[in-house]
This record gives structure tokens, C-alpha cells and sequence, in this order.
């Protein structure tokens, strides 16, 4: 029987194997939660303290994970629910997530996908992030550190350093959507409007906890503008 993309997309098998490692991971983080409360505790840190800083953690958590929440609904249209789950829970962001499975399927629509295209999917946004969590322990305190002893020689180099590495980031991920067509430019124009107003009242108006919400709130201005913009011009 030869399945198709979402029938592969979201068989139980998927499911399984995405639950199986979410547990891992939670498990992980449990005993390390454990480990560093005990070791507060021998430092000489009170219960109480712990708490409040538990309370903190936690609610500046649970803020941007709305954004997180919206960007699953629009993945899973894309790549299924259960992969969509996997990657914007464990490691991966929708802008990545959304570009490396536009990458791996090319010129093929989503309608026309098949189930080797759904393998190749998962492949493309695996290996491609690997990357990064391979060479982060062995080249991220070399970096920082030379980046701290350029910047304590002249303080320019430092703010250069920062500078080309964010229009790295623009390069990479804002520019190529100019070109995916007017629905795409203008809801990423939206977007950055709304990101540009929000923290501007944030700032001015000493808004704080708006700035947990300007990545929500900036996603759903994109999403819908979406509908407007494609009802206008499609």
C-alpha cells in the first residue's frame, strides 16, 4: 500500500517516536532541576528564594511559548502535526523549520508531496541543524572569547561583530522573502510594523510585560494580514 505525504506525516508510528523522545528530554530536564535545587540548597540558598525564582522562570516561560503554540498550528499544516511537535519543541524555530522543508521539497507542492518526500523532509531538517549543536561546545567560547579581547582593543570591532552577524541573520531568512511574491512581502511588512510600534510603546510607556508578548502578538498581526492580503491579490 503506498501511503500518502500527510498519511506518513502523521501515522502513529510518527506519534510514537515523537513522544518517546519529548519524554526523554523532560526526563533529562527533571533530574537536572533536581540536581541544581539540591545544589542550591548546599550553597545555602533558601526554599523561599527557590520559588520565587521557579515562579519567574516559569511565567517569563510560558509567555513566548504562546508564540511557539501558533507557530505549531502553521507547521502542521506544512509537515504534519507530530514532526511540527518534535521540531518546535526540542530544538528549531518556525522561520528554519518552514525554509528547510521549503528546501528539501524544491519546486514540489505540498499537495503533490509523497511519502519519500515526508522522509527526505525529516532528513534535510535534521541534519541541516545539526550543525550548529555540533560546533557550538567546540567553537563558542573561542568565538566569544575573541570577540571580548577584538572589542577591549578597540570597542568598534565589537560593534561591527554584532552588526554583521544580525544582517547575516537578514540575509539569510528576511531577504528571500521579498521574493516568494506580494501575499509573503507584504505580511512580512506587517509584521515588522507591528514588531516597530509595540516596542516602541513598550518603551515609551514603560509597558514591561508587553515585551513578553511582542512576538505573540507581532505572529498573529502576520497571520492575519495573511487572509487580508491573500483575499486582495489572490
Amino acid at each position: 500500500m503506498n501511503l500518502t505525504f500527510m498519511q506518513v506525516a502523521t501515522h502513529p508510528l510518527i506519534y510514537g517516536m515523537v513522544t518517546v523522545g519529548i519524554l526523554m528530554v523532560l526526563g533529562i530536564s527533571a533530574i537536572m532541576i533536581r540536581k541544581s535545587w539540591k545544589r542550591a540548597l548546599e550553597l545555602g540558598y533558601k526554599k523561599e528564594d527557590l520559588m520565587k525564582i521557579v515562579k519567574s522562570s516559569g511565567t517569563f516561560s510560558i509567555m513566548p511559548a504562546i508564540g511557539i503554540v501558533i507557530g505549531l498550528f502553521a507547521l502542521s499544516n506544512l509537515i504534519g502535526t507530530p514532526w511540527a511537535w518534535w521540531r518546535l519543541s526540542v530544538i528549531g524555530s518556525l522561520t528554519y523549520e518552514t525554509m528547510a522543508a521549503k528546501i528539501a521539497l524544491g519546486a514540489i507542492e505540498i499537495s503533490a508531496a509523497t511519502a519519500k518526500d515526508f522522509i527526505l523532509i525529516m532528513f534535510v531538517m535534521s541534519i541541516g541543524i545539526m550543525g550548529g549543536l555540533v560546533l557550538a561546545p567546540i567553537m563558542a567560547e573561542r568565538i566569544h572569547t575573541g570577540s571580548v579581547k577584538m572589542k577591549d582593543k578597540d570597542s568598534r570591532w565589537g560593534a561591527l561583530g554584532n552588526s554583521t552577524f544580525m544582517l547575516a541573520i537578514i540575509l539569510a531568512f528576511v531577504v528571500p522573502m521579498f521574493f516568494q511574491g506580494i501575499v509573503v512581502t507584504l505580511t512580512l511588512l506587517t509584521s515588522i510594523v507591528t514588531s516597530y510600534i509595540l516596542v516602541h510603546i513598550a518603551q515609551k510607556y514603560k509597558v514591561a510585560w508587553l515585551g513578553e508578548f511582542i512576538i505573540v502578538f507581532t505572529m498573529l498581526a502576520g497571520m492575519l494580514s495573511s487572509l487580508v492580503w491573500t483575499s486582495l491579490f489572490k
